[in-house]
């Protein structure tokens, strides 16, 4: 069973997780460290715990949820994981962090891909890859159905969801999304967004003004 750690951390707020299983092996999802101290605690933690980091994943490649990709995969020896689709934003990640007047050290280059459907196992545990795009172009989201919880990167937040006016992004993608792919899910899965507090998929659909579970209701 997954023990869920995060990180609030960066200049944008980011949520940065660590998924570990009984074993002390664990996951890292898009890590944002960016100060000097949020990569210290963060490392400070791994070292506390016994923690053998196994996999290095991430949502999507916007700049502030992979500050820190390249110290992980140096530091723990792992290749970063992303949907292809992607690519094209991890590639002018460097640049976008030099135009917000935020440099940080390029990311590596992916050492694999990971598809829709695709299984990211740790020992006895599970991750689905759903491919959310709209926020990214290839956005993915994390689901654990076993333990009911879903990594959701940007795509969506509690009553609220992620920008779409960045290059590669499209709202009608987006929305679409959600309602066709998260909201699929049970209305008890918990949401672990990318910034903000955790939500479920059920208050979404009830809450949400801007993907209602009845499109008419929708925030104008």
């Amino acid at each position: 069973m997954f023990e869920i750690k995060y990180f609030t951390v960066n200049p944008l707020q980011e949520n940065s997780y660590v998924l570990i299983n009984d074993k002390k092996d664990c996951i890292i999802i898009d890590p944002g460290y960016y100060y000097q101290n949020e990569r210290d605690e963060f490392l400070q933690f791994i070292r506390d715990n016994s923690l053998n980091v196994a996999r290095l994943l991430n949502t999507h490649c916007h700049f502030d949820h992979i500050f820190s990709n390249q110290l992980v995969a140096k530091t723990f020896n792992v290749g970063l994981e992303i949907h292809q689709k992607d690519q094209v934003v991890l590639d002018r990640a460097s640049q976008s962090g030099l135009m917000y007047n935020i440099p940080f050290e390029p990311s590596p280059m992916p050492a694999s891909y990971l598809e829709e459907g695709d299984k990211v196992v740790l020992g006895e545990d599970e991750l689905e890859v759903i491919l959310t795009p709209g926020h990214s172009p290839g956005s993915i989201s994390f689901y654990c159905a076993k333990q009911g919880f879903v990594i959701a990167g940007d795509v969506l937040f509690k009553q609220s969801i992620g920008r779409s006016d960045f290059p590669g992004g499209n709202l009608e993608v987006l929305t679409s999304s959600i309602r066709e792919k998260l909201y699929k899910l049970p209305d008890e899965t918990v949401v672990y967004p990318g910034h903000g507090p955790s939500t479920t998929i059920g208050f979404e659909k009830k809450h949400n003004p801007f993907v209602p579970e009845d499109p008419s209701t929708r925030f104008a």
